[in-house]
């Protein structure tokens, strides 16, 4: 089988012995990876596991992940990536959804017991046969640590990998649900692999990058854009349990990482963090930014902080697999904060209308890609697989961009999210990025939202800068100067934190749900001003 497969087996040729993850004071080879992952290969087959078979993963970003992913991939079994924040309604969806045979999970994280949570709802969950618990001694599963005593029989995992084909479905993603039900994105051996490899390329990836992977690796971003590139490169990963400052801080200044991936919020938290400006980043010869359009205001902070490296914008969703835009290396400094930049290795990407008809340039209509990264459909969802991905091969993302003649791309915010006011279409990630270029402004993020006489508004909520407590009256103010009337915000929220899923982007729908339960109960933080119409 081609793939990540085939990129450990010469991984392996060439030098087994070599570093892959860097876990706290641990170090993994990559040939330690393939003894521990075929261990636990022959212990899935001796559970009974076939071709197929689904196997929840609940855990953070631990070397028990990945060798539970790599296990699976050689038996044609196929990993459902959980989020250790699901609790039993988001897990009894999915689980079921996905059918999973087994779940792999942590048994406890910060004082939750995943053990007792698991005990409650056995009964909802019929297709799970076993549970298999890290860090615990279990009388209701099985001790992962004792799985991986099993000795390997790699004939019989050998037999199995030989069954299998590109296209075997290798990995499940949910989406973020940002609207409506989650779905699960069935990636393949073929397009996570296709992703990594173009990404690897275009970037010119060698085995001696130490890539820092913070982002989970229950979303592309830790799990294609990190682990399967770095594993194509024969490069090493600096794996971080899940995302804090001074964790990434600390593992950057003892292992000098050359490149950092993350999303805009993981940026201004590093930024931010007291100390921060003490930390040597000269090893760092790539920042990439990925998971939504990135301000200007951040770019700016970026490069000051980082000057030697190369800033890099990077777009992907679960439905591409991992990435398939990123800056053309060398771009001229003007696109790093407009532009998310070009189809990566042989990917196409067109601007469609409504009735799906390619837009000229600089048009803005829905963005859609079309390559060896797209995944396989959404599971049990023909109708929606079908809307999503067209018979002539092409995926509409429901983002919405234009694109320029150099092939540039330029994200105008999802399709979904635009609003209309009196007639105009208004694109709020336009009007967040003048938001957080305010000093007194950290993160700023809008929603359309009823209005008697326009239609729809926009109303923005608003994450202050250290120390600062902006006003509705002055942000109204800095925006009147820089915006079009219709586009100017007609209400704020100022509050502490924002809705965000496990890759880091903005929930707008549970924006939304927030904006409309406050209304209906009255119930209005003392800094949020309505603005009156005649501001407009």
């Amino acid at each position: 089988m081609a793939g990540l497969l085939a990129a450990l087996d010469r991984a392996l040729h060439l030098h087994p012995e070599k570093t892959f993850i860097y876990y706290g004071q641990t170090e993994i080879s990559y040939e330690q990876l393939h003894e521990q992952s075929d261990r636990l290969a022959t212990a899935l087959l001796q559970k009974g596991i076939e071709p197929g078979d689904t196997i929840g993963v609940n855990a953070l970003n631990q070397p028990e992940w990945l060798y539970t992913f790599f296990a699976a991939a050689k038996i044609g079994a196929v990993v459902v990536a959980l989020n250790p924040r699901y609790r039993t309604a988001e897990l009894d969806y999915m689980l079921n959804n996905s059918a999973c045979k087994m779940v792999v999970s942590l048994g406890e994280l910060n004082g939750f017991d995943y053990l007792a949570m698991f005990a409650g709802m056995r009964d909802r969950l019929p297709t799970v046969e076993h549970y298999v618990y890290i860090g615990a001694e279990a009388d209701r599963g099985v001790p992962f640590a004792e799985l991986l005593a099993q000795a390997a029989d790699r004939e019989k995992v050998g037999a199995r990998r030989r069954r299998g084909a590109e296209t075997d479905p290798l990995i499940m993603i949910y989406t973020s649900g940002t609207t409506g039900q989650p779905k699960g994105t069935v990636i393949t051996h073929r397009s996570m692999s296709s992703s990594a490899r173009a990404q690897a390329e275009h970037l010119h990836f060698t085995p001696e990058e130490r890539i820092v992977c913070s982002l989970p690796l229950n979303h592309v971003g830790g799990i294609t854009c990190a682990i399967a590139a770095a594993l194509i490169s024969r490069a090493s990963i600096i794996l971080i349990p899940s995302f804090r400052p001074d964790l990434v801080l600390e593992a950057a200044a003892r292992l000098q990482p050359t490149v950092f991936a993350g999303v805009p919020t993981m940026y201004l938290m590093l930024l931010d963090c007291s100390g921060s400006e003490q930390y040597d980043f000269s090893s760092v010869r790539y920042t990439i930014v990925g998971g939504s359009n990135v301000e200007p205001e951040l770019v700016g902070r970026m490069q000051a902080r980082m000057p030697q490296s190369q800033f890099i914008n990077l777009y992907g969703l679960s439905e591409t697999s991992g990435a398939c835009i990123l800056s053309p290396l060398q771009d001229d400094p003007q696109y790093l904060a407009t532009s998310l930049g070009v189809a990566i290795g042989d990917f196409q990407l067109r601007v469609v209308d409504g009735e799906r008809q390619e837009l000229a340039s600089g048009e803005i209509g829905e963005l859609a890609v079309k390559g060896a990264c797209l995944a396989a459909g959404y599971y049990g969802r023909p109708q929606e697989s079908a809307e999503a991905f067209d018979s002539d091969g092409w995926l509409y993302t429901g983002d919405l961009a234009s694109l320029d003649e150099a092939g540039r791309v330029f994200f105008k915010g999802r399709k979904k999210e635009m609003y209309v006011n009196g007639g105009y279409n208004v694109y709020p990630i336009e009007i967040e990025n003048v938001l957080v270029a305010h000093p007194k402004v950290a993160i700023a993020a809008g929603i359309g939202v009823p209005h008697e006489l326009y239609g729809e508004v926009g109303h923005y909520f608003i994450i202050p800068a250290p120390g600062e407590s902006p006003t509705a009256e002055e942000l109204q103010a800095y925006c009147r100067t820089r915006l079009a009337d219709y586009k100017l915000p007609h209400s704020f929220d100022i509050v502490a934190e924002l809705p965000l899923t496990p890759a880091g982007k903005v929930q707008k729908a549970l924006l939304k749900q927030r904006y409309a339960q406050n209304r209906k109960g009255g119930q209005r933080d003392e800094r949020d001003r309505l603005l009156a119409d005649e501001t407009r």
